[in-house]
């Protein structure tokens, strides 16, 4: 069942998104060659805590850390340990947190030091695709507006779209009905309304879609070992439009 959120709900779910928004932008500000993943995740935690909320990824489906973090080939779900990130590397965060018994997601790729221009490219292309996405969140499309809206750009810059992990609505719980693909037809799925709130977040792999699961039961990575990216923002359906909810005021 999709819930729609009252005017009061969605007020809460800025605030769990500025939060969310807060921490990415505190993690991407020490993201630099030499440092762990680990410590990005106590950024990210620290600040999470610090303006009130919970680190809604910590213990969700007994996942083990307060956020993903994914390097290189690896698209989602990566988690935090030793591992030094590099020159060069490509590093994506997805962090969520919970205030109020409302929750945000939101995620971003982020480059280590220079980036070859292949890889800088990857990274903007699937931003751009994320707001392709967002622009067909209006009440009266359907689901597949943005799905379709992010698989046509992104395959056209040449990129494979991930298939097999995808967006989803978002409130009192991390993970709600519906599921939002990132491929599609426009005119499938659920008709949208005002009230639903929606986390887009296209994965988009420099080489082909293909992906699989890695031996820690969490990580996903790219089948060619080439370079994945991912930006995700929570998103509400108004009457005027879609609203950001995970972006810095």
């Amino acid at each position: 069942m999709i819930l729609l959120k009252s005017e009061r709900e969605i007020r809460c779910m800025r605030e769990a998104g500025r939060i969310v928004a807060l921490a990415l932008d505190a993690v991407g500000k020490v993201v630099e060659p030499g440092i762990t993943t680990q410590e990005l995740d106590e950024v990210a935690r620290r600040t999470i805590i610090e303006h009130g909320a919970r680190p809604a990824f910590k213990g969700l489906y007994g996942f083990p850390a307060n956020i993903c973090v994914s390097v290189n080939c690896e698209v989602v779900h990566g988690i935090p340990g030793s591992r030094k990130l590099a020159e060069g590397d490509i590093v994506s965060v997805d962090c969520g947190a919970e205030i109020d018994g409302f929750n945000g997601d939101s995620a971003i790729t982020i480059p280590v030091g220079n980036v070859s221009p292949e890889i800088a490219r990857l990274i903007e292309e699937t931003r751009n695709a994320l707001y392709k996405g967002i622009e067909q969140a209006v009440a009266g499309n359907k689901v597949g507006a943005i799905s379709h809206a992010v698989q046509t750009y992104a395959e056209k810059a040449g990129f494979g779209v991930v298939r097999e992990y995808v967006g989803h609505g978002i409130g009192r719980s991390m993970h709600e009905e519906p599921e939002v693909p990132n491929f599609g037809f426009a005119d499938r799925g659920p008709v949208l309304k005002a009230g639903m709130v929606l986390a887009i977040e296209p994965m988009i792999n420099l080489g082909t879609r293909a992906v699989k699961s890695t031996d820690d039961g969490w990580t996903v990575v790219t089948r060619d070992g080439k370079p994945s990216a991912h930006f995700e923002h929570t998103v509400a359906i108004m009457p005027d439009g879609p609203e950001i909810l995970t972006r810095l005021a």
